[in-house]
């Protein structure tokens, strides 16, 4: 296997410096594209041959990473740069070489065939789309909008130089990205502008792949290089890691007494100001960290973007993903609100069922004159009415959402999701909560959007979901229903998103005992018994999974018969729609 990889590698590298005649030209292919499709990885080598000899790739990268420093979107931004690039030098290398043209096509039809679906998601995708349909079949039909986006990326094949590249990436990034990124961060002058200096002092620890062992400037402008030219890019599905080598990497972290003083102002400064006393705080670590959460600890916040200790990197990260969460809110928009109005009738139709009133004929009430005839003259002689007045018990519900790094890969659907869900009971009048939740070091995060009593503004919070660390799910559970039994209405029910797989980092003190690592059966037999504690004190829990089929039978134990798996997170508010009216219809 080993030289089947270095074969291809040679092959590609060969091809990027027959077409580029620099042999001193530095590239890593993307072996794993590769697998997907060849002709993809053999044509990304030939355009960044083709790249370096015609344009300043450098020059270009930089710009990239200057767009993204002042809160460019990386995937549309590099999604548009690609295209830029592929017609900028497609035409210029074919004219040199003409087989280049037969390989093109090819890479153009795996893509299309691979990835037509996830295309069709957003704009940037759809633009992609059209222009690689008009690669194979010449002109096709367009909107107005959509002809002038894909007039504008093939009127590159003219370009002559980089500058042309930036501004047309930079003009389409703006339009069908983020119309108000000028408004809000600068003009394409602006963002060159940006110095190295200014780039030098950021981290880009979130930009890079866990693999990369550097978290630099020069790292991360290495990874866009390579990344620019590649069609396939953001398409390519990384392989995940096998539980048993993430808990054979993992299990214990072992720090000293200097490292543990800094714990609490380190996660302060990285997930905002807790909204909580101190004494609270104590109180609520004291009544719930216990037994196996023993030498753990609760923190609760709004989060970093709403209570900043400094703008650091994390206070970077966190805008730039809301960003996104925002993004994919806009580019759905239409969408989510019919799912939002759709939610809202079944709901208020549930709760208008239980409003209605039922009469009855009863020996006492009020008398009906149209019956006084049967006295004396039937054995049905009931000639009263009287109304049942049916339960209108109050009701609250918690929603919590892993928040751990196995959701990163869908953090902008989980916000629509959650999203929707909330709009839905704002609009029918039922308090709610929403929580998302995560642990760093032994700190389990309770992110706050929204409280119970909130008003409908705050919804708006949860594109502020970003995920980060481990979970321990327990805890976290223990915790929201802490909240929820402390609220006066009769009815409570908690729902939670997770993937199933409860796993955190054990925080070995100085001096303390070497806890149990939470992990595998311990771990979910410990959140199955929060779980049902919280069931036998009259909390209704749904638990909603999103995770990999082969850690359903995990989810299934910790939940039991209430809960419901999906397979895509897009499922999340309809499912859990249906279980809240389930809930509402319940005595009626």
């Amino acid at each position: 296997m080993d030289e089947l990889e270095l074969e291809r590698e040679n092959r590609i590298k060969n091809l990027m410096w027959t077409v580029s005649g620099d042999y001193a030209l530095d590239f890593k292919p993307d072996l794993a594209a590769f697998d997907r499709s060849g002709f993809v990885a053999l044509y990304d080598g030939i355009k960044q041959g083709a790249f370096a000899k015609y344009f300043d790739r450098e020059a270009f990268s930089l710009y990239l990473v200057k767009k993204i420093y002042l809160h460019g979107m990386e995937a549309p931004l590099m999604t548009l740069a690609q295209l830029c690039i592929e017609f900028a030098v497609s035409g210029k290398i074919i004219k040199e070489r003409e087989g280049v043209s037969n390989i093109r096509r090819r890479a153009c039809e795996d893509i299309l065939e691979l990835d037509f679906a996830r295309l069709q998601e957003n704009l940037p995708g759809r633009l992609k789309l059209a222009l690689l349909q008009e690669v194979l079949r010449g002109r096709q039909p367009a909107t107005t909008q959509m002809r002038a986006w894909i007039d504008r990326v093939e009127g590159l094949e003219h370009a002559e130089s980089t500058m042309e590249l930036i501004r047309a990436t930079d003009e389409l990034y703006n339009e069908i990205a983020d119309p108000y990124f000028e408004q809000k961060h600068g003009t394409l002058e602006q963002v060159l502008a940006v110095t190295l200096e200014e780039l030098a002092e950021f981290s880009w620890k979130d930009y890079l792949n866990e693999e990369e062992l550097e978290e630099t400037l020069e790292t991360y402008l290495n990874q866009v290089v390579q990344n620019m030219t590649n069609l396939d890019m953001l398409e390519t599905v990384k392989k995940e890691e096998k539980p048993e080598q993430t808990q054979e990497k993992k299990q214990v972290l072992v720090v000293d007494e200097k490292a543990l003083a800094r714990m609490y102002s380190y996660v302060e400064r990285n997930y905002g100001k807790t909204f909580l006393s101190e004494t609270e705080e104590k109180r609520r670590n004291r009544l719930l960290c216990r037994g196996i959460h023993g030498d753990c600890s609760l923190y609760f916040t709004k989060g970093i973007l709403k209570s900043s200790v400094m703008r650091n990197y994390q206070y970077e990260y966190a805008r730039k993903q809301k960003d996104k969460n925002l993004y994919e809110y806009y580019d759905n928009h239409r969408i989510v609100k019919n799912n939002i109005r759709i939610l809202t009738d079944m709901l208020k139709k549930t709760l208008a069922m239980r409003a209605e009133d039922e009469e009855i004929l009863s020996d006492r009430g009020r008398i009906l004159p149209k019956r006084l005839w049967r006295i004396g003259r039937s054995g049905e002689a009931r000639v009263f009415e009287r109304r049942l007045w049916q339960d209108k018990g109050s009701f609250v519900v918690d929603v919590l959402i892993d928040a751990s790094g196995s959701q990163r890969s869908r953090q902008g659907q989980v916000a629509i999701q959650a999203y929707i869900l909330s709009e839905a009971l704002s609009n029918v009048g039922i308090a709610h909560r929403v929580m998302s939740f995560c642990t760093f070091w032994d700190y389990t995060i309770l992110h706050e959007f929204r409280d119970y009593d909130a008003p409908r503004t705050e919804n708006s919070n949860i594109f502020e979901y970003v995920t980060s660390s481990n979970n321990r799910d327990g805890l976290a559970i223990k915790a929201a229903g802490y909240g929820l039994l402390a609220r006066e209405e009769e009815h409570k029910i908690l729902i939670v998103l997770s993937d199933g797989r409860p796993y955190d980092v054990i925080l070995n003190r100085p001096n303390a005992r070497n806890p149990q690592p939470y992990y595998g059966e311990y771990a979910i037999k410990d959140t199955g018994f929060e779980v049902r504690k919280l069931r036998s004190q009259g909390i209704c829990v749904l638990g909603v999974f999103a995770g990999e089929e082969r850690d359903l039978a995990a989810e299934k134990k910790i939940f039991g018969k209430d809960f419901a798996y999906i397979r895509d997170i897009s499922g999340f508010s309809p499912v859990v729609g249906r279980y809240l009216m389930k809930q509402l219809e319940k005595d009626t």
